[in-house]
Order: structure tokens, then C-alpha cells, then sequence
């Protein structure tokens, strides 16, 4: 464990000497981090099972050995699956939890996705449907945090950013269909930006 610790540590160093400005670190989804805080996959007995505060030993050494060598000039961002969508699981209040710790760690920004702990759980997917972890957060600490999951209309990102329901909303698969998505969005809005040059024969016509 504290090998694989190290071995984050001189990813978030090798990211540093890359130039890059932001460093996420996953811990959603299913992958090691979130294997360690949900119930459902941890079942050790030892410091890093069982209690909330040994479920999140392993990420806390993680935050504290990447924040050794990333500057505090520099965020620093974490992906949790803010719900596991399944009794006994991860919880919405376990990550509002874990967010006031991490602020103080250094953690920036929390990234709010949801499930994938297990491949057999149903839920209830529709636009903006996991909006509600970052507000959940927002409510209970400073935090900043970001919406993801489905946000693909431009009105409906707006709409939480300027409602305070986030601070920011990422979009993964969107600028996958539409890497212009930035400068469509801002037509659709109303805003005034100058396309590239090589895109300015598809720019909206006024």
C-alpha cells in the first residue's frame, strides 16, 4: 500500500514537470480508491476497513503524498462516486463527510459522479440526475464542486452553475460527439465569441 501511495505521488510529480495545471484523482466508479471507501467492496479488518475513518485512511494518504510535491498554486481535484445506488453502500452523507476533511488537505474541487461499485444496480438516469450530489455538498461545506452526468444542453449548464447548484459541470462524452461544443453553446446563449479562423465559414450567422 505504501508503494502504491508512492506511485501516486510521482504520478502528480511527472504531471507537474508535464506543465499541467489541475491533477484529479479518481476516486469513483469502482476503481482502487473507491473500492476502499464503499462497504460493499471493503471488508477488510484492519486500520483500513470497517469505520468511515478507516475507509478513507488510504485516499487521505493519497491527498496528503500527491499534495507533497503538487504545489498549493496548483488544484487539485477528486471524482467520488457520491452514491453507490445500492443499501449499505457508499453514501450521500459519507461524501458530504469526506469533503469537509478534504478541504482541509487540500482538495480543491470534488467531482460528483455516482455508482459503479457494482454492474448489476439499476438507477434512475436522466439529465442533470446526479446535479444533486454537488448541491448535497455545496450545502454542507465550502467546497467547491463539479456536475457531471449527462449535461449536454447548454441552458441546463447554465442553469446550475448560475443557481449555485455547482460550481463548474464537466462534460466527458458531449465534446466526444462535438469537440465545437464550447463555441455552439455560446450561441445558443447569446454570448459573442470569435471562432477559429479554419471554423469561421460554420460560425451561426447573425
Amino acid at each position: 500500500m505504501k508503494e502504491t501511495v508512492a506511485l501516486y505521488r510521482a504520478a502528480a510529480s511527472r504531471a507537474l514537470d508535464a506543465n499541467f495545471d489541475v491533477v484529479e484523482i479518481h476516486g469513483a466508479h469502482g476503481y482502487l480508491i473507491h473500492s476502499f471507501l464503499s462497504p460493499i467492496t471493503n471488508q477488510r479488518t484492519d486500520a483500513y476497513g470497517g469505520s468511515f475513518e478507516n475507509r478513507i485512511r488510504f485516499l487521505l494518504e493519497v491527498v496528503e503524498a500527491i499534495r507533497e510535491v503538487w504545489p498549493s498554486s496548483h488544484p487539485l481535484f477528486l471524482r467520488t462516486s457520491s452514491h453507490d445506488w445500492i443499501d449499505g453502500g457508499w453514501s450521500t452523507q459519507e461524501n458530504s463527510e469526506l469533503a469537509k476533511i478534504l478541504l482541509e488537505k487540500g482538495v480543491d474541487l470534488i467531482d460528483c459522479s455516482s455508482g459503479g461499485i457494482k454492474a448489476d444496480i439499476s438507477y434512475p438516469v436522466s439529465p442533470g440526475y446526479q446535479v444533486r450530489f454537488s448541491e448535497d455538498i455545496k450545502r454542507s461545506s465550502k467546497m467547491l464542486t463539479c456536475a457531471v452526468g449527462m449535461i449536454t444542453d447548454p441552458e441546463l449548464a447554465e442553469d446550475i452553475v448560475k443557481n449555485n447548484r455547482a460550481d463548474a459541470v464537466m462534460l466527458g462524452r458531449e465534446f466526444l460527439r462535438d469537440p465545437n461544443w464550447v463555441l455552439h453553446a455560446a450561441a445558443k446563449l447569446g454570448h459573442s465569441l470569435t471562432w477559429p479562423n479554419q471554423y469561421k465559414q460554420a460560425a451561426p450567422k447573425k
